[in-house]
C-alpha cells in the first residue's frame, strides 16, 4: 500500500538564504507528492503522455498550487508528477508480485520532459507565449510573466497602489478542457474520485493564471495589492494568425456504432470510447478502464489530443479607470463657447470651457485625453458668473492621480491664465458623488435671467404691476438658429415662471428685466415681452 502519511514539513523561513532555495524546493516537491497521491495515476500518467503540463493536469482535478511553489521552474512539476506515479507504481507492482497477480502495462510514450507547447492551455500555463513576436519561455514560471508585465507599467509611469488582473483566453481553451475531461471520464470513469467529482470542480485557466503571478507581481509593484482598485492589467492571449501545425480530428470512428455523442457543450466524435457526460456529469460511463484499452484506441487519442507546435500570443494593456475632477466653472467672456465649437471647418469664437480646463489638468494627470461633461450650458454669448456651473472632467487612462496640493495648484492655474477668460471654484478629485452633483444640476428646472430692456414708449407702473402678476406661462420655443445644425427645427413647449421689472433711473424706457424660467428657455421669452 502506498504510504498516506503526511510529509514532513521544513520552516524554509528560518533557514539562509542558499540553504533557503534548496529547502524550498524539497518543500515544493513535498506538496506535490501529498497532492499527487490522492490522485488517480494512471489517468495523470495518461495526461501527461498526450501532452498536458503539469499545470493543466493540477486544475484539472481541481487542485490549486501552492502559492509558495509558484516559482519554480514548470519542468520540475511535471518531472514531481512522474516520479510520485513511477513509485506509486512499484509499490502497486511489489505488491501484485506478493499476491501472484498480474497487470497490463500501460502503453504510454514514456518521456520526463514538458511538452513543448500544452494541449490544453497553449502555452499559457507554461508561461512561454510571444509577446511583441518574441517568445517568452526563458524562465518559464510566474515571476518571469510578472518581471514583463512590471517593466510594462514602469515604462508607462504609472503610479499604482492596487491593481486588477483581467485575462482574456482563446475559446478553443474551453473546448480543449471539455475534450481532455469527456477523455479521462470515459476510461476511468470507475475510479471513486471520477464518481464524486464533476467537470464544474476543474478550475479555470483564467483563475489559475491570476492566482500565479498575483503574489509575485505584488512584490514586483513595491507592495500593490491586487484584486481591487481601478487601475486594470489586461492580459488578451490570441492564437497565433499563422496556422497552428495541429494534426486532424477524425469525426467519427468506422466502428459500425459511430453515432455522433450529444453532450452538454454539444455534438463530439465518439473517438477514444468517450462517453455522453450530458450535462449532469453522473451519467453513467460506458468506456472501458485503462487496463483494457488496446495500444490501437491509444493511439487514437493523439488524433483527438494532437501536439500543439506554436503557444499563443501574448498582447499587455495596462488602464486606469477615468479620474474624475469635479467643480464650478465661471465664465467671463461672451466669445468662449461651453465646448469646442466647430462647424464647417470653422471655429466659433476664441476658446472653449471645455479645452481651457482640460489643457490645464491633463498634464498633471499624464493622461491620454479627458472627455467635459457639465450640468447644463449657455450660449456663447452669455457669461456665466454668480457661483458657476457644476462640471465634471474625466481624465482618461491617467498614470497620476494628483494629491490634494496639486489639485489646489491646478486650480490656480487655471484662475490666473493670461487672457482670464474661464475661472473654477471648488475643484476637487471625485468617485460617483460626482455624478450625483451633475444629476442635481441637470434637475434644477429653473434658470434665472437679467436682460436690459428697451421699449418704444414711457413705462407705466400698471406694466409694472402687469408683468409681475406673471406665473407659470407656457410659451412656444422654436429652435435657436445657433443649434440648427445639430438640432431639429421643431416649435418646443417652455414656461416662464415669473418676471419682474427693475427700473433704472432716469431713463423711462430702458429697465432690467428678471426672469424665472424652464431650463434654457431664454432665447424664447423675448417673443413673449414684445
Amino acid at each position: 500500500m502506498v504510504d498516506q502519511s503526511p510529509p514532513e514539513r521544513v520552516d524554509v523561513e528560518q533557514l539562509p538564504e542558499d540553504e533557503a532555495t534548496s529547502a524550498g524546493a524539497d518543500h515544493y516537491c513535498q506538496d506535490l507528492h501529498a497532492i499527487v497521491r490522492s490522485l488517480p495515476s494512471e489517468a495523470v500518467e495518461d495526461l501527461l503522455s498526450i501532452g498536458i503540463c503539469g499545470r493543466c493536469i493540477l486544475r484539472l482535478f481541481g487542485v490549486r498550487e501552492p502559492v509558495e511553489c509558484s516559482t519554480f521552474p514548470l519542468e520540475s512539476m511535471s518531472h514531481q508528477l512522474r516520479s510520485v506515479i513511477k513509485a506509486q507504481k512499484s509499490v502497486q507492482n511489489c505488491d501484485l508480485r506478493e499476491s501472484g497477480e498480474t497487470k497490463k502495462p500501460f502503453a504510454y510514450e514514456e518521456s520526463d520532459t514538458e511538452p513543448i507547447v500544452c494541449s490544453i492551455c497553449l502555452g499559457i500555463l507554461q508561461f512561454s507565449c510571444y509577446h511583441n513576436n518574441k517568445l517568452l519561455g526563458k524562465r518559464k514560471d510566474p515571476e518571469g510573466l510578472a518581471m514583463t508585465i512590471a517593466e510594462v507599467v514602469k515604462q508607462e509611469c504609472y503610479q499604482i497602489n492596487s491593481f486588477l488582473l483581467e485575462v482574456s483566453v482563446p475559446a478553443a481553451v474551453q473546448e480543449n478542457e471539455r475534450k481532455v475531461w469527456l477523455y479521462i471520464k470515459s476510461k476511468y470513469g470507475s475510479h471513486i474520485w471520477f464518481q464524486e467529482t464533476s467537470i464544474s470542480e476543474c478550475i479555470s485557466l483564467k483563475e489559475a493564471l491570476k492566482s500565479l503571478i498575483a503574489v509575485p507581481l505584488e512584490n514586483l509593484l513595491k507592495g500593490a495589492k491586487s484584486g481591487k482598485g481601478n487601475f486594470k492589467i489586461r492580459l488578451t492571449y490570441v492564437i497565433p494568425s499563422e496556422k497552428v501545425e495541429r494534426g486532424q480530428i477524425s469525426e467519427k470512428r468506422k466502428t459500425g456504432a459511430g453515432d455522433d455523442l450529444e453532450t452538454v457543450n454539444g455534438p463530439i466524435s465518439a473517438n477514444v470510447g468517450c462517453s455522453d457526460v450530458s450535462s449532469k456529469e453522473e451519467h453513467s460511463v460506458n468506456g472501458t478502464s485503462s487496463n483494457d484499452l488496446a495500444d490501437s484506441e491509444h493511439s487514437e487519442c493523439f488524433k483527438l489530443f494532437p501536439k500543439v507546435m506554436k503557444p499563443c500570443s501574448l498582447s499587455l494593456h495596462c488602464s486606469r479607470n477615468p479620474v474624475s475632477f469635479s467643480g464650478r466653472y465661471l465664465k467671463y467672456s461672451r466669445n468662449v463657447s461651453q465646448t469646442c465649437w466647430i462647424i464647417e471647418d470653422e471655429r466659433k469664437g476664441e476658446a472653449s470651457v471645455e479645452e481651457i480646463i482640460g489643457n490645464c489638468i491633463l498634464p498633471f494627470c499624464a493622461g491620454d485625453k479627458y472627455k467635459f461633461h457639465a450640468a447644463g450650458r449657455e450660449d456663447i454669448d452669455v457669461r456665466m458668473l454668480g457661483s458657476g456651473r457644476p462640471f465634471l472632467i474625466e481624465i482618461q487612462n491617467a498614470r497620476i492621480v494628483p494629491c490634494e496640493v496639486s489639485v489646489k495648484e491646478i486650480e490656480n492655474k487655471i484662475n490666473n491664465l493670461e487672457h482670464k477668460l474661464v475661472g473654477v471654484r471648488n475643484l476637487k478629485i471625485v468617485g460617483s458623488e460626482g455624478w450625483t452633483l451633475m444629476r442635481e444640476g441637470e434637475a434644477e428646472k429653473q434658470k434665472q435671467y437679467a436682460a436690459l430692456v428697451w421699449i418704444s414708449r414711457p413705462l407705466e407702473d400698471t406694466d409694472l404691476q402687469k408683468m409681475s402678476s406673471i406665473k407659470d406661462i407656457v410659451i412656444l420655443q422654436r429652435t435657436p438658429i445657433r443649434v440648427l445644425h445639430r438640432r431639429s427645427p421643431l416649435e418646443r413647449e417652455k414656461i416662464i415662471h415669473w418676471m419682474k421689472i427693475d427700473q433704472i433711473a432716469g431713463s423711462s424706457q430702458y429697465f432690467i428685466l428678471h426672469l424665472c424660467t424652464q431650463v434654457q428657455c431664454g432665447s424664447a421669452i423675448f417673443f413673449f415681452v414684445f
